[in-house]
């Protein structure tokens, strides 16, 4: 039996990642955690319970320009961190509940859920398995509306989103000519708002090929179908089948084409066919970079997706530009970056692959630092029906043995692909909304015990009409450190500064936070 320290160096241990490593040296703090290890089924669960208090004095609470009101907020959040990885179970659950209690204004008192939780459950000894995943997070209704940086100001324009996904899925191998996989996901997004309050999204594929099937030259063939039922617009279907050549033109290059038809209701009542073409080239010249690009021909046009990594001993880059069919509100997901802590997941995937031990090391990072994970870093919005999203996004990290500091850039454009729903959204009055945006991120470990930290975001919104554009500007310096075992304290403000036609405002808030884990 290990001992407690033991398994915690085994929790946090990332082999072949020393950029990783800087990182947890830079960002983990001390943990009380109750750990249950099985020996005979390789269980290891690791449960973390906490509570966070924190109190903010702000001076504009409702975000107005005309009557702006003074207020003390305090936030008070239990929740819980459970991990669990097993010989057949890996999962990560992360959950608190946040009470709000206004001093000026009890009418005011809400209550707000914030979870992140992932896994997968193998079912069937290497064959059958299943994914899970929920969230649920403060996001912008519109992106039109008052936008804001924390979830303790009075915004009707803020709402909770929650998503749900299961995908269960086999795989497996066809004798020695090929292999193949078939998966099932169902996705539940839900709010409580009257724009894009839902969406049910169900997919279906199944995919059969082998990469060097003749020497070098591979195949594939896959079918795929999915719906999306918006509760507040219509049902749009698609259909698509596709086959495929591939071929290695060295064990680091190989290049792809690929031809089939696919069936929509995206522009009509009816479906409609159509039939698709495709390239694609995948480069991995090294461990530590790696490039791919796809380009297909599709109903609406061309769709195309290009990402590029590359990472050093202290750094870490990313690229990515796609251009693609959005079927869920405010594309919730891990994915995204919308908050502080999507977009630290994105820029860490380089550098930890496994997903469950990426979210300790960000939450340990963001803990250190005193940095609320929830922290929105480009809103998105919510909509009503089948889109079109064209975004690219690039991303710097540089970890060092007392300074770590993140830069991201951002950009979309979004608009309307169905043109038959009566759903009404952001596209109503505006066919095409762009957003840009960047977030920098400096933090600055003072001693062992104590780290500071300022984050500076940006964000621009535009639609159709110059009465709809919008600039947010957040600028926050927080000075946290260690006030006991299990506990941490920190103290930080915050200037908020949004430009805008129809409502502008400007805020400065101190807050000063406890955490405590048990």
């Amino acid at each position: 039996m290990r001992s407690p320290l033991a398994l915690r160096r085994l929790r946090f241990r990332v082999a072949g990642a020393p950029t990783a490593g800087l990182l947890m040296m830079a960002s983990v703090g001390a943990y009380a955690q109750a750990t249950v290890e099985d020996a005979g089924s390789r269980r290891l669960v690791s449960v973390v319970p906490r509570i966070s208090i924190s109190e903010v004095l702000t001076n504009n609470v409702g975000l107005s320009s005309t009557n702006p009101q003074a207020d003390q907020i305090t936030q008070i959040s239990p929740g819980i961190l459970v991990n669990v990885a097993g010989a057949r179970v890996h999962a990560y659950f992360d959950y608190s509940r946040n009470e709000l209690f206004y001093a000026q204004d009890s009418s005011s008192q809400k209550s707000q859920n914030a979870l992140n939780t992932f896994g997968t459950l193998e079912v069937i000894d290497n064959w059958a398995f299943l994914d899970f995943s929920g969230n649920i997070s403060q996001q912008s209704i519109s992106a039109f509306g008052a936008q804001s940086v924390d979830n303790t100001s009075i915004n009707p324009n803020r709402t909770e989103v929650s998503t749900y996904r299961l995908s269960p899925y086999v795989r497996g191998l066809l004798g020695s000519v090929a292999n193949y996989e078939a998966r099932y996901s169902r996705t539940v997004t839900s709010s409580d708002a009257a724009i894009g309050r839902g969406v049910t999204t169900v997919d279906a594929v199944a995919k059969v090929g082998a990469d060097r099937a003749f020497g070098n030259l591979g195949w594939s063939a896959d079918a795929s179908q999915q719906t999306a039922d918006y509760s507040a617009g219509r049902p749009t279907e698609s259909e698509r089948l596709n086959l495929g050549l591939s071929y290695a033109v060295t064990p680091q290059l190989s290049v792809s084409a690929r031809a089939g038809r696919e069936t929509n209701n995206y522009t009509s009542l009816d479906k409609q066919n159509y039939d698709t073409s495709g390239v694609g080239v995948n480069w991995a010249p090294s461990e530590r970079s790696k490039l791919s690009a796809s380009l297909d021909h599709r109903p609406f046009g061309d769709a195309h997706s290009v990402s590029f990594e590359h990472r050093t001993a202290r750094t870490a880059w990313r690229f990515s530009d796609s251009k693609d069919v959005s079927t869920t509100p405010g594309q919730t997901g891990l994915s995204s970056l919308g908050s502080v802590y999507d977009l630290l997941f994105s820029q860490f995937a380089s550098l930890e692959p496994d997903e469950t031990k990426r979210a300790q090391l960000i939450n340990a990072y963001l803990q250190t630092n005193g940095i609320s994970p929830n922290t929105p870093v480009i809103s998105s919005f919510l909509t009503s029906s089948v889109s079109l999203q064209r975004r690219q996004d690039l991303s710097f990290v540089l970890l060092g043995v007392r300074d770590t500091v993140t830069f991201a850039v951002t950009r979309s454009e979004n608009r309307r692909l169905d043109t038959v729903t009566t759903g009404v959204d952001d596209f109503t009055t505006a066919p095409l909304v762009h957003q840009r945006g960047f977030s920098f991120n400096y933090a600055h470990r003072l001693t062992p015990g104590y780290s500071l930290g300022v984050l500076a975001s940006q964000q621009d919104t535009t639609g159709e009409l110059s009465l709809q554009d919008s600039r947010l500007r957040l600028l926050s310096i927080q000075l946290t450190g260690k006030v006991g075992k299990n506990a941490a304290a920190s103290v930080g403000v915050r200037r908020v500064v949004y430009s805008s036609f129809t409502a502008p405002y400007g805020e400065t808030a101190i807050t000063v936070s406890l955490n405590v884990q048990f």
